[in-house]
């Protein structure tokens, strides 16, 4: 295996997944941080707008990261 397909890889090997299994979850998940950025932000201009949304996100993303590989 050469040295580039080694470090693209590793990394998703060590949680258990294929190259592109990685990436799928990694677009999604980086998806759901702009989602939660973006209403911050809404929230911040309109404070009776996602109250709860954007820490609902970090929640979620922050459960699914501790149960994985």
């Amino acid at each position: 295996m050469t040295s580039l397909t080694r470090i693209m890889v590793d990394h998703p090997n060590s949680v258990g997944e294929t190259y592109f299994q990685h990436m799928r979850f990694a677009l999604r998940f980086s998806g759901m941080l702009f989602a939660a950025g973006f209403c911050a932000l809404v929230h911040a201009v309109l404070p009776f707008c996602f109250e709860k949304t954007a820490s609902n996100i970090i929640r979620r993303l922050y459960a699914r990261i501790e149960n994985r590989g």
